[in-house]
């Protein structure tokens, strides 16, 4: 089953200084029939204007992924991190038995962003925060892993049974990853592609589960991040 949620029907809060869509239903967004995607739980498609941000709010047992698609974050949190992480890159926080955090564009640009949650497979275990540069043209042409629940594949670590992937396709090339079936695959791509056959447009969420076998052909230059979670 391919299904596209397009961009337009996502659900979307104007903040002023944020301006976000939601995959899922999030704050005071709600859609009973898009609570989630298997273990995925948000997938918020944010705009961040330069010099504001998020103050600090608290989190527990969930793992939270950011994708800097443009411009750069900066992190800080009651553990003692701070980092900044910038476009391409990306960070992964562990909430563990709780933790308090801040993410600032401190950039004098807007700042886009993937923000996702996943539901943890370890609850009350002692929280985390990492990041991790991915350099875009190691990901061309093909999916390169960027955080999973595996500590030893050179990766970012999650506390889930989870993958996240990036990949660049270049307009008239296609890309192809096997996937299980029993699994739930959600991608979304910077431009338009077809992923199966079926078309999707940019920042279009593709839900994605009961496939063997993914090829996602790119109608543009393209830049995917699917997650392959329970």
């Amino acid at each position: 089953m391919i299904d596209i949620r397009p961009f337009a029907s996502l659900g979307h809060a104007d903040h002023g200084w944020l301006d976000a869509r939601h995959h899922f239903s999030f704050a005071n967004y709600y859609d009973p029939s898009r609570m989630g995607w298997g273990r995925i739980r948000v997938w918020n498609d944010d705009k961040i204007a330069a010099q504001t941000g998020f103050p600090p709010h608290p989190h527990r047992d969930m793992e939270i992924v950011t994708y800097v698609r443009t411009g750069a974050i900066t992190h800080q949190d009651s553990m003692g991190n701070k980092g900044r992480t910038g476009a391409g890159d990306v960070q992964v926080m562990s909430a563990g038995t709780g933790v308090t955090h801040a993410e600032y564009n401190l950039e004098d640009e807007q700042t886009t962003l993937f923000q996702i949650w996943i539901e943890t497979d370890r609850p009350s275990a002692p929280p985390s925060w990492g990041a991790m540069p991915f350099p875009k043209e190691s990901r061309n042409g093909v999916f390169q892993l960027l955080a999973s629940g595996d500590a030893d594949d050179g990766a970012l670590t999650i506390n889930a049974d989870a993958r996240i992937l990036g990949a660049t396709v270049k307009a008239g090339e296609s890309i192809a990853i096997d996937a299980d079936p029993a699994r739930h695959l959600y991608l979304v791509p910077s431009a338009g592609v077809r992923v199966n056959g079926v078309a999707a447009a940019a920042r279009d969420g593709v839900a994605i589960t009961g496939e063997q076998r993914i090829e996602i052909a790119a109608d543009e230059d393209a830049e995917l991040v699917l997650v392959d979670a329970r």
